[in-house]
């Protein structure tokens, strides 16, 4: 088993150096995005327009050779433009189903709060069980299917934020900030050399890994051991985020699970086959930042999400 661990761990290794190539300064959001890859977990990208954001899933679809859609959500998009729908056939006298673009691999949902209610909540069955109800007809959706959805942090006239229930299907709420003046450089440079994200089919990137990889990959994160003090460490912090006096919401069961999950994939990631406290702290951040709400008063002394995030770490004791 550990070889087989060895063998993948490198072929990931291989996606990260290559992703962080092409987006450069962006190592954090590259390793975060891996993890819920491979956990099977939606994730939120939220930041300022041109960090990279679309470019990055682009990329790591091409780099997996999974299939991959784009929606760009605005205020007039319906449930049925992302689902699909029945249309009736006058040569056949019958519908013929037109599946929408959530019949993918990799769904890449732009600008996700900006399209109303409604139709953010035609995502929840896709995301949670993996199957779309259409006409009282159930259909599975891809193995692998992934959702990623974008939003922009600066905005928010016109806009509509995600309701609770939703946000709670995304594993990860990821926050892309500028890239450091070297690694701006960089891009700059690429550019000089002729870098255009808006033709990655000149890049010529080359695939290194497949769907099938990526599921395999998944089912060797599952035997990663973790030891009840991990678990109990999980569940203290989780309870504590409840009894927060800071905090109208705690974290759910659902994050829970998610949280082991998770630990699990970043161990692994890591070569190893355990799963260790600083696996648990290291993904607190992206797992909870959109799953905790903070009480009125809390949000008027501007406490931010990630500093009660950070102050619960301190305050549950650490598993020896």
């Amino acid at each position: 088993m550990k070889d087989a661990i060895d063998i993948d761990n490198t072929l990931f290794n291989r996606l990260s150096q290559t992703l962080s190539k092409v987006i450069v300064g962006q190592s954090s959001l590259v390793q975060q995005l891996l993890v819920a890859l491979l956990s099977g977990g939606h994730v939120i990208i939220e930041g300022v327009p041109g960090t990279g954001k679309t470019l990055t899933v682009k990329v790591l679809a091409q780099l997996i050779q999974a299939d991959f859609r784009r929606v760009q959500l605005t205020p007039d998009i319906l449930p049925s433009d992302i689902l699909g729908t029945n249309i009736f056939d006058m040569g056949t006298r019958g519908f013929t189903l037109k599946k929408g673009p959530v019949f993918t691999e990799i769904l890449l949902a732009d600008e996700i709060n900006r399209t109303p209610p409604k139709t953010q909540a035609a995502l929840l069955e896709a995301m949670e069980e993996q199957q779309v109800t259409l006409d009282g007809e159930t259909l599975p959706l891809s193995e692998l299917f992934w959702a990623i959805a974008t939003q922009n942090s600066l905005e928010f006239e016109g806009t509509y934020p995600l309701p609770e229930a939703q946000l709670d299907r995304f594993l990860f709420k990821l926050v892309v900030d500028y890239p450091n003046a070297a690694a701006e450089k960089q891009m700059l440079l690429n550019s000089q050399a002729g870098f255009r994200p808006k033709r990655l089919d000149l890049v010529r990137i080359k695939p290194l890994a497949t769907v099938e990889q990526i599921l395999s990959a998944r089912k060797a994160v599952q035997a990663v051991k973790v030891e009840d003090k991990v678990i109990d460490y999980v569940l203290a912090l989780v309870q504590r985020t409840r009894q927060h006096p800071d905090l109208a919401l705690g974290a759910s069961p659902r994050s829970a699970v998610a949280w082991l999950q998770s630990t699990k994939a970043q161990a692994w990631l890591a070569g190893r086959d355990y799963v260790t406290p600083d696996d648990v702290k290291d993904i607190a951040l992206p797992l909870l930042r959109h799953r905790l709400i903070l009480k009125p008063e809390a949000q008027f002394d501007y406490l931010q999400i990630d500093a009660v995030i950070a102050s619960l770490l301190k305050q549950v004791a650490v598993p020896r």
